[in-house]
C-alpha cells in the first residue's frame, strides 16, 4: 500500500526540519509526503527545500487560508492508498507507520486508525505520557465525538476511500479532525491504538485544538450547529451506506 503523508505548514521553521526527518525514516521510496505551505514567511520552505528528497511535494500558497483548508489541499495532491496527517512541529515515533500499517493489513474492514500521543514542550520535554488521559478515553461513536471530539488529528490515517465523503471539508467547521471522526463514524470503522506513537507538541505558536479551550458558549454552539447542519447534508447526498475498501 502506498504511503502518502499530508502535513500542513506555516512559519514552522523552528520544528519542520524534525519533524519531516522523523516521518522519511518510515517511508519506503515510493512513498510521499505531501505538503502544503500556507504562505509562510519564515524559512520553512527553505528548511524544506534543503532535504533534497523526492519524496517530497511542496504545494505553495500565495495567501493564507487557514489550517482546515490547507489540510484539504494537501489530500486533495495526495496519491496514496493510506493517507497520514501530521502537524509541522510533533515528532514521529519510529515504530508509527509499521504499527498503523498493521492495523490496515490484518483489518480490513476498519477505515481509519489513531492512536494515543505524548505531549512535548517547545523544548522537546514530555509533560504528560498520553493525550488520551486528558482527553478521555477514546469513543467512536459519532454522536459521542459531536459532543466532545475525541479524533487528534495529528495521529490519523485513513483509507483513500474515505475521501468520497470525508471531502470537500465544509467551510464552516471548526477544525478537519472533527469532520473526519464523526463521518468516519457514520461510513467506516475506526481502531485506535491504545499506545503514544507521536510526540505531540504543545508551544505558544499552537495551530488547532487550542481554540477550543478559549472559545465561548456562543462560538461553541455556532460550531455544533455548522457541524449538524453539514452531517445532514451529507447524508442526504450519501445515505449512511458504508464505504468498502
Amino acid at each position: 500500500m502506498k504511503k502518502s503523508v499530508c502535513l500542513a505548514t506555516f512559519n514552522g521553521s523552528k520544528y519542520v526540519e524534525s519533524q519531516i526527518s522523523s516521518i522519511l525514516k518510515q517511508l519506503n521510496r515510493n512513498d510521499e509526503v505531501v505538503i502544503f505551505d500556507d504562505a509562510s514567511t519564515d524559512d520553512t520552505l527553505k528548511l524544506i527545500d534543503n532535504f533534497c528528497d523526492s519524496r517530497i511535494r511542496v504545494i505553495r500558497s500565495s495567501i493564507n487560508t487557514g489550517v482546515v483548508k490547507t489540510f484539504e489541499r494537501a489530500i486533495n495532491n495526495a496519491t496514496g492508498d493510506i493517507i497520514f496527517l501530521s502537524d509541522q512541529d510533533d515528532v514521529w515515533l519510529p515504530n508509527k507507520v509499521e504499527k498503523i500499517l498493521e492495523v490496515f493489513q490484518k483489518y480490513p474492514d476498519i477505515t481509519l486508525v489513531l492512536s494515543d500521543a505524548q505531549i512535548i514542550d517547545s523544548e522537546g520535554q514530555i509533560t504528560a505520557d498520553s493525550f488520551f488521559k486528558i482527553r478521555g478515553k477514546f469513543v467512536a461513536d459519532p454522536l459521542s465525538n459531536f459532543i466532545k471530539s475525541k479524533y487528534h488529528g495529528c495521529t490519523l490515517a485513513f483509507r483513500r476511500e474515505m475521501l468520497e465523503v470525508f471531502l470537500p471539508f465544509p467551510a464552516d467547521i471548526p477544525m478537519h479532525d472533527i469532520w473526519i471522526g464523526i463521518v468516519n463514524g457514520i461510513y467506516g470503522k475506526a481502531f485506535y491504538i491504545d499506545e503514544p506513537l507521536i510526540q505531540h507538541r504543545r508551544h505558544s505558536s499552537n495551530t488547532g485544538r487550542g481554540m477550543f479551550n478559549h472559545a465561548g458558549i456562543i462560538k461553541m454552539l455556532k460550531w455544533r450547529f455548522a457541524l449538524a447542519k453539514n452531517i445532514v447534508a451529507l447524508l442526504l447526498k450519501h445515505g449512511n451506506r458504508k464505504i468498502k475498501a
